[in-house]
């Protein structure tokens, strides 16, 4: 066929489109006519959204020589003009917080202030503590991008994100008088009621992901109780009876409801306030002459699943990682074990996750996983550790047992041995094991090595 493509008058003045379409193929050509037919139906009451929705001919020619075979199926069905503009918008946000995550957490944030006067104090402590602040951030590096996700996923107000700044300074470590723990501070009771494990394998309150979908699955729970944000991070800290009993007295007494009139422990009147005096210089940091270094807005971590049971200590030689970098994304581990009786997940930086699976490769099961061996009738620790060529102490590193009084196990219990028993024969030792070192320096690290918070 010939190839004139039907032009109206404002095309025929571009002598480029004509001299492009008369070198194409006929099967191109035709579909370029088909495409252009289609593009051009609709109203044509707006000038400005004609040329927004119709494609140009280099476009289209652009379009066909890299698929070709998928341009039939994309157009079968009618193209909605207004299809461009909302591609564009929607790809705003994302250019805009291409490179550092404060942006992204700034356009997040939603919530009024409350208690000026209180806000204005902690304002001033922030900025005149910028050490500290410097510090938190860079400790909530490796977390920071996943609290964000999570918090926007949701449709929370991103001051949630902050949150574990004023809890616990962003560190996971951290252990409160009250045996709190974790970045999101829970007691044990609550962290049992939104399914935080807690034994001698595993302290969930610690995990970084597990804690964190519980802390917001908590903090939507008590915004859909008393109905406002500012209430549901009050009773974050002080618990919703606090709340609900300050919220019942004002309105018995005919007095406002706002979080300024309410009569709420110490701690509690000033948590809010503080934590809108950290949204304000997040928001403003210039204003208040603090300087947050960019953090990448990009997955930090990856979680991996494990298929065997594997020792934590062999975990980060294989993501060839230090045993303290391995703690901070795992800190809920308890003992030097990863699946089996505990969760078969780990985390490890994003730009280790393809070396620790060639590393694993090149390893082979048998020499880097670990097995559950159930004890046989008479079975005492010092037999399995002579089976199996460990120590005793590397029995009780990996493991939680519990040998009645003859010294003996059950078989109700599960013992993990390593999958393949060692050439060497193990050497009695009375050190602990690095890991075990590391936990145990971790777990007890004390919130209140953490700067004190102004009143």
């Amino acid at each position: 066929m010939s190839k004139t493509l039907t032009r109206n008058p404002r095309q025929q003045q571009n002598p480029l489109n004509n001299l492009i379409f008369e070198h194409l193929p006929d099967k191109i050509a035709d579909m370029l006519i088909k495409i252009q037919s289609i593009t051009m139906q609709g109203s044509k009451a707006s000038r400005s959204q004609e040329k927004t929705a119709k494609p140009r001919l280099p476009s289209l020619i652009g379009l066909c020589l890299t698929g070709l075979f998928v341009l039939p199926t994309a157009f079968a069905e009618p193209v909605r003009r207004e299809a461009p503009a909302v591609l564009a918008s929607a790809a705003l946000p994302a250019l805009a917080n291409e490179t550092d995550l404060w942006s992204r957490v700034r356009e997040g944030f939603v919530m009024e202030e409350v208690s000026p006067a209180l806000v204005r104090t902690h304002e001033r402590w922030f900025a005149s503590h910028p050490e500290h602040l410097a510090r938190t951030a860079e400790r909530s590096r490796p977390y920071l991008y996943h609290v964000v996700e999570e918090v926007e996923r949701r449709g929370m107000p991103m001051e949630a994100a902050l949150l574990p700044f004023i809890e616990s300074a962003y560190n996971p470590a951290a252990t409160s008088p009250r045996a709190a723990a974790g970045m999101w501070q829970f007691i044990p009771s609550t962290g049992r009621l939104y399914g935080l494990k807690q034994d001698g394998w595993v302290d969930s309150r610690r995990e970084v992901t597990a804690a964190t979908d519980a802390a917001l699955d908590y903090l939507q729970k008590l915004h859909a109780q008393f109905g406002r944000w500012d209430l549901a991070f009050a009773a974050y800290n002080c618990g919703e009876g606090c709340v609900a009993r300050a919220l019942k007295k004002n309105a018995s007494k005919g007095k406002s409801l706002d979080y300024a009139s309410l009569a709420l422990p110490t701690e509690t009147r000033h948590y809010v306030p503080k934590l809108i005096a950290l949204r304000n210089i997040v928001r403003e940091p210039e204003r208040f002459r603090v300087q947050l270094e960019p953090i990448d807005n990009e997955a930090y971590f990856m979680q991996v699943n494990l298929k065997q049971p594997m020792t934590a200590t062999t975990a980060a030689k294989l993501a060839e990682m230090s045993m303290t970098e391995f703690i901070q994304l795992n800190p809920g581990l308890r003992r030097n074990v990863i699946g089996g009786v505990t969760s078969s997940a780990l985390l490890i930086p994003a730009d280790r996750v393809e070396t620790f699976h060639f590393n694993l490769q090149q390893a082979g099961k048998n020499e880097s996983s670990l097995k559950v061996y159930t004890p046989k009738s008479g079975d005492t620790l010092a037999k399995i550790a002579d089976r199996f060529g460990v120590t005793l102490q590397w029995l009780r590193d990996h493991n939680v047992v519990k040998p009645n009084r003859k010294g003996t196990l059950s078989d109700s219990q599960t013992v993990l041995v390593p999958a393949q028993k060692p050439e060497s024969e193990p050497t009695k030792s009375n050190k602990k094991s690095d890991l075990r070192a590391s936990l145990s320096q971790t777990s007890r690290t004390p919130a209140g090595h953490l700067p004190a918070r102004p009143l």
